[in-house]
């Protein structure tokens, strides 16, 4: 039997199509398809302004900026998610705190991080970087209540998400990264991801001043719209500035940007998987609904459904069950050519946050967690069949 990766993507004819056509057109780079997806990603997720970028730590690192993180300025986060989620604001020079997280629902605990603001002094933290962990959506209402009492930012870390959604307490639903609570929300496209483009990010917002922020930062800092300059063309003749006017070939580099740009033949890819990614999330919701009936008596093994009423709205990037003998099972069903994976080591013990003074038993609800967390096959093409596999060959290691 072929092997099972816990998750993979999924190119199609059409997907193949789209990006030939966009190699054989005029542009290959920053072109039309650029801003064809922005938009078209936008009116997916709800937001106003979408911003395409390299990849998802490119729009983390993107947003830290642009909301003025610099040296010294704490930010909060979880401590159960990718390393780019607090190393953005690393590298801005801001310092990282991290909340653990809720045992039942994996997310940052919102009365953690409430403790950390009540014990600090008014205006020591900056901004909340907040994750919709494996899928489920953060409760955003919450925090932006906590971050307007403290005056922090919120950036939505949303690349597991796109698709997911949770409820106000006024029973409305809120798409992930549709700006109603964060300031930015930021999405990843790689190859695991509900979209891929190979590598590949977007940035979304429902605010104007960020929205034209990011766009000089993601190209260098440079700005070509003649309304936004700031220095009269001192080095253009008369010749060139004809009637008054700035010469086409004018820009100004304002700041210290990066190309952090996107291409437009991985625009046309991710344009073609925009157009079935509603399919691939149902289909997601139907591989998870087969785990949770296969776990949901079983004495042993713990799923995410089984802990937390109320998982509408999960997009489920990602299923996760608790085990003992996590690193037991594991090895079992590498033996059976299925290959999960563990997300994640919790981030204050790596060792470039060791030394920053976090040690174990700092966030213990979070390192329980990854003690016992293994992430099964996930993904849209995933057969039945394969599935079925998967979970018999899981009970076959842990018997009723």
């Amino acid at each position: 039997m072929k092997h099972i990766p816990y998750s993979r993507q999924s190119i199609t004819k059409e997907d193949i199509e789209a990006v030939v056509d966009t190699l054989s057109s005029e542009y290959i780079t920053q072109g039309p398809k650029v801003k064809e997806f922005e938009e078209a990603f936008a009116a997916y997720i709800g937001s106003r302004f979408a911003v395409a970028v390299a990849n998802g730590t490119a729009a983390l690192h993107l947003s830290a900026m642009a909301l003025g993180v610099t040296p010294g300025k704490k930010v909060i986060t979880t401590p159960i998610t990718f390393a780019a989620s607090a190393n953005c604001i690393r590298y801005c020079g801001g310092e990282v705190v991290f909340a653990d997280i809720d045992p039942h629902s994996f997310l940052i605990d919102a009365n953690k991080v409430r403790n950390l603001l009540e014990s600090s002094p008014m205006g020591i933290y900056n901004g909340l970087v907040l994750v919709d962990f494996a899928g489920k959506a953060i409760d955003l209402e919450i925090f932006r209540e906590l971050a307007d009492e403290y005056g922090l930012w919120i950036i939505e870390d949303a690349c597991h998400a796109p698709g997911g959604y949770f409820l106000d307490r006024a029973g409305r639903r809120h798409y992930c990264g549709d700006g109603t609570w964060a300031d930015l929300a930021i999405f990843s496209f790689h190859p695991v991801k509900h979209i891929a483009t190979g590598e590949g990010g977007m940035i979304t917002t429902n605010n104007v001043d960020l929205y034209t922020k990011l766009l000089q930062l993601r190209s260098h800092g440079i700005v070509r719209d003649e309304n936004l300059f700031l220095n009269d063309v001192k080095f253009a003749t008369s010749s060139q500035v004809m009637d008054g006017s700035y010469p086409s070939w004018y820009m100004e580099m304002q700041e210290l940007g990066y190309n952090y740009r996107l291409t437009d033949f991985q625009s046309a890819l991710g344009l073609s998987q925009l157009k079935r990614a509603a399919e691939g999330l149902q289909r997601r919701l139907l591989i998870a609904r087969r785990y949770d009936d296969a776990f949901k008596t079983h004495p042993v093994i713990r799923s995410q459904k089984n802990e937390v009423a109320g998982m509408s709205g999960h997009a489920y990037h990602l299923y996760i069950i608790e085990v003992p003998d996590r690193l037991g099972l594991y090895n079992y069903l590498r033996g059976h050519n299925i290959y999960a994976q563990v997300h994640y080591i919790p981030l204050h013990l790596m060792p470039y946050y060791r030394q920053l003074g976090w040690k174990e038993g700092d966030m213990p609800f979070a390192e329980r967690y990854y003690l016992a967390c293994l992430s099964i096959p996930m993904f849209p093409t995933l057969t039945d069949a394969e599935q079925d596999f998967v979970i018999s060959t899981i009970k076959d290691y842990f018997p009723n």
